[in-house]
C-alpha cells in the first residue's frame, strides 16, 4: 500500500454509489476519507476488525469466503464503485464489526477509502430513515431465522419424541403381556405339581421329571428356527403322539414344544419313566415349564429392546457427554437410524456401507445428530416413504465422507442450487420450515470445518458431508 492520495469530488460523483449526493456530501467524502493504492495481494481477512470501507475507484478485486480450510472466491470484478469490507458499521456494537469475508487484488488497484467510523456517522446522519428500515431487516430476519430455526428443532424432537414413544409402547406392551400370562403358568405349574406329588410316583422317578425339566429348559434356549412349514409339520407330529397318549387339547400343547425344539423322542423318555396314570399330569407340568422358560426370554427380549432404545436416545441426544469430543461418526448414524426408525417406516430399505476402520474423530456429535436427523428426513420426504436409502462412510484424502443416497425422483438444477438457502423449501406449507439443510450445512462447514455437498440426477440424490479427520489448528 502507498501512501494515500488527494480524493476528487470530481470521480466519486461519476461512480454508482456517490452519483446521486450533493456538493457537500461529495465534499465531505473527499474531507473524511482518502484514496489509496495498494499492490498485488490482500487488502484485508476474514475475521479481523473491520475499520475501513473500500470502494474500487480502478484494478480488479476479488473476494472470497473461508469455507473450512479453504477460502472459496465469491466474486472477481474490475467494475468501478464496487466496494467492500465495514458496511455493517452502522448497526454498532450490536453485532460483531469484523470483515465476514477477504479482499485482495490481482493488479494494482485504487481504492476510494472511508474509516467505519465515519461511514456510520454518514449513513446515520444521511440516511436515517434507510438506517432504521435496514436495522429492522437485519434484525428481523435474524429473528426469523433464530424463532424459525428452534421451531424447526422442536419439530424433529416432537417427531423423534413420538416415533421413540411408538417404538417403546411395543416392546413394553409385550413385556407387560407376557408378564401376565408368566403369572398365570406358574400358578398352574405349582398346582400340577401337587397333583404330581400326591399321585403314585415311585421315588426315584420325580428327579427324573426334574432332569427331564433342565433339559428341556437348556433346549428352549437354543432351539433352532424353523419355517412355517417345518413347525407345522412338528405340530402335527407332537399333537398326534398326544392324543395317541390319552391327552386332552393336544393342539393346545403341541405349539409350545416345538417352539423350544422338543420332539416326540423327547416325549417318548418322559412317557418311560411314569405310569399311564400320571403322564397328563408331567407332560403339563413340563409344558408349563417350557412356556415359563420362554415367556421369560420374552421379557428379557423386549427388556432389552427398551434398554437398546433408551441407550440410543441417550447417544443420539448426547446427554451424558461434552459437546466436543472424539467421536465414532457409525455410532452417531445407528443411533439415529434407531430413533428414526417409525419415521423412515418399512417400505423404506436402509442400507448401511459403513467402513468400520474410519478413525474417531474430533466432533459436536449431538449436532452432527442433527445433521443425520435432517439429510435422512429429506431423504424419506424425497422419495415418498417408499425407497432406498444408502448411508455409506468412506475416507476421502483426509476427510470421513457421510454419504446420503436416495432413489427419489431428484432436484432440478434450480432447486439444487438454492437448497442451502434460508427459508427455502420444496414442501407444502406447513410441512417445512426451510431451514434443515440451512442449519446442517452451518454445523457442517462453520463448526466443523467439513464440506456439504448436493448432487442429484433422477433415481439418485446424494448428500455428501465430508469431515476432517484431526482437530482443526484453532481448536486444538
Amino acid at each position: 500500500m502507498n501512501a494515500p492520495r488527494p480524493c476528487s469530488v470530481d470521480e466519486l460523483r461519476t461512480l454508482f454509489l456517490f452519483e446521486k449526493l450533493t456538493e457537500d456530501q461529495l465534499a465531505w467524502l473527499c474531507e473524511k476519507g482518502r484514496v489509496e493504492n495498494f499492490d498485488v495481494g490482500q487488502v484485508y481477512d476474514e475475521g479481523e476488525p473491520a475499520t475501513c470501507f473500500y470502494v474500487l475507484l480502478e484494478g480488479s478485486v476479488v473476494l472470497s469466503r473461508r469455507v473450512g480450510a479453504d477460502d472459496v472466491e465469491v466474486s472477481r470484478t474490475s467494475d468501478r464503485g464496487v466496494y467492500a469490507g465495514a458496511f455493517q458499521s452502522y448497526l454498532g456494537d450490536r453485532v460483531p464489526q469484523n470483515y465476514n469475508g477477504s479482499l485482495r487484488v490481482t493488479e494494482p488497484s485504487r481504492f476510494y477509502v472511508l474509516s467505519a467510523d465515519n461511514f456510520a456517522s454518514m449513513m446515520r446522519d444521511w440516511f436515517p430513515m434507510a438506517v432504521h428500515m435496514l436495522e429492522g431487516l437485519f434484525f428481523g430476519n435474524q429473528s426469523t431465522k433464530q424463532a424459525v430455526g428452534q421451531r424447526e428443532r422442536l419439530l424433529a424432537l416432537g417427531q423423534l419424541s413420538a416415533g421413540l414413544t411408538h417404538e417403546l409402547n411395543n416392546p413394553a406392551a409385550a413385556a407387560l403381556r407376557a408378564t401376565a400370562t408368566l403369572r398365570e403358568r406358574v400358578a398352574g405349574m405349582r398346582h400340577k405339581l401337587a397333583m404330581i406329588a400326591s399321585g403314585s410316583l415311585h421315588a426315584q422317578t420325580l428327579p427324573v421329571l426334574v432332569g427331564l425339566q433342565e433339559e428341556a429348559v437348556e433346549q428352549a434356549a437354543k432351539a433352532p428356527d424353523l419355517t412355517p412349514l417345518e413347525t407345522s409339520d412338528r405340530e402335527d407330529e407332537v399333537a398326534d403322539w398326544l392324543d395317541d397318549h390319552g391327552l386332552e387339547g393336544g393342539w393346545d400343547i403341541a405349539p409350545v414344544f416345538v417352539q423350544a425344539g422338543l420332539d416326540v423322542d423327547w416325549l417318548e423318555r418322559v412317557a418311560e419313566v411314569v405310569d399311564e396314570s400320571t403322564l397328563e399330569g408331567a407332560v403339563r407340568w413340563l409344558n408349563y415349564t417350557v412356556e415359563t422358560e420362554l415367556l421369560m426370554n420374552e421379557i428379557q427380549d423386549s427388556v432389552a429392546r427398551v434398554s437398546t432404545l433408551v441407550g440410543a436416545a441417550k447417544q443420539y441426544s448426547q446427554l451424558d457427554r461434552a459437546p466436543f469430543q472424539v467421536v465414532d461418526v457409525h455410532e452417531l448414524l445407528i443411533s439415529t437410524l434407531q430413533m428414526l426408525g417409525a419415521k423412515i417406516g418399512p417400505e423404506v430399505k436402509v442400507v448401511k456401507e459403513f467402513d468400520r476402520s474410519l478413525p474417531r474423530i474430533p466432533a459436536y456429535p449431538g449436532e452432527l445428530n442433527q445433521v443425520w436427523t435432517n439429510l435422512i428426513d429429506n431423504a424419506v420426504s424425497a422419495m415418498g416413504g417408499k425407497g432406498t436409502l444408502t448411508i455409506r462412510t468412506a475416507r476421502d484424502h483426509d476427510q470421513l465422507l457421510v454419504e446420503f443416497r436416495d432413489t427419489g425422483p431428484g432436484m432440478t438444477p434450480e432447486v439444487r442450487e438454492r437448497i442451502f438457502e434460508p427459508f427455502f423449501t420444496t414442501k407444502p406449507v406447513g410441512e417445512g420450515t426451510g431451514l434443515g439443510l440451512d442449519i446442517s450445512w452451518r454445523i457442517v462447514v462453520n463448526k466443523h470445518h467439513g464440506d456439504l455437498q448436493a448432487v442429484s440426477v433422477p433415481g439418485d440424490t446424494r448428500f455428501l458431508v465430508r469431515l476432517p479427520l484431526e482437530l482443526p489448528k484453532e481448536q486444538s
